[in-house]
Order: structure tokens, then sequence, then C-alpha cells
């Protein structure tokens, strides 16, 4: 079944894989004897709907997580059971896929305001005169 994202993106499933490790830390011996750490690996080649300009905002948002063979892999481990973990790994994957969907808004360059100048000069007007009055004080004859 297709992971839904948004109304234009479904992730489908063979651009996922999921499988189960041991997870590290502490917990006695169920860490050392069950599997409940998810690592999700998604295939964003894998993926027709993401265009060019989300896979380039996806690879930024991912950082260290994303390989040289643009292989997204996010391992979660915060929850003792596999479902839960596994659960958790999926809404991280769509979270991120979500950021990358969204393009920034372009900035526009602005000028001050003839107010805002005013509150600045203000501003170091102020500030000139506590530093003034922080000086020697004169002797009075």
């Amino acid at each position: 079944m297709p992971l839904p994202i948004s109304p234009t993106l479904e992730v489908p499933d063979e651009a996922i894989s999921i499988r189960f490790v041991r997870s590290g830390g502490p917990g006695g011996q169920n860490v050392n004897k069950v599997a409940t750490s998810a690592q999700l690996r998604f295939d964003v080649a894998a993926c027709p709907g993401l265009n060019y300009d989300s896979r380039l905002r996806l690879k930024t948002l991912a950082g260290r997580r994303m390989t040289d063979d643009n292989v997204l892999v996010i391992s979660a481990q915060r929850f003792r059971t596999q479902e839960q973990n596994r659960r958790d790994a999926f809404e991280r994957l769509t979270e991120l896929l979500q950021k990358a969907l969204v393009a920034p808004k372009p900035r526009r360059a602005t000028r001050p305001t003839r107010a805002s100048k005013e509150r600045r000069l203000e501003g170091k007007e102020q500030r000139s005169t506590v530093k003034k009055l922080r000086g020697k004080v004169g002797r009075e004859d």
C-alpha cells in the first residue's frame, strides 16, 4: 500500500524497505535479545513523484542520513516495540518529505522605513549618553 505524503505525492512500496535490528544503549536483556530498532531505507530515485527541486531540498534536510546512492536511512529506536518504532520511522519520513515539498518563499529586499531608522538612531543616542555618563566626574571648585 503506497504511503500518502500529500495530495500530489504517494511513495510507492518499492521505494521503501524496512528491517529490524538490535538497538544499542541501556535496556538490559531485552536489548540483547530482541530486534526492536527499525531501520527504514527510502530510495529517492524510485519515487517518481518527487521533482528535482524537492530532491535537492530533501538531500539538504536529510544531511548525513542520505547515502551516496541517494538512499535516505532513518533509524528509529525510541520505543520498546517493533510496531511503535516502525510507526515512528514512517512518521519521520512523512514529515521530512512534507518539508522537502514546500518551496521556500523567495526573499525580497526592502529598504528600512523612516521610523525604523529613527528608532535605530534614538537607541544609538541613548547608548552614547549612557557611556558618556560613565566617564570620570569632574571636580567642583
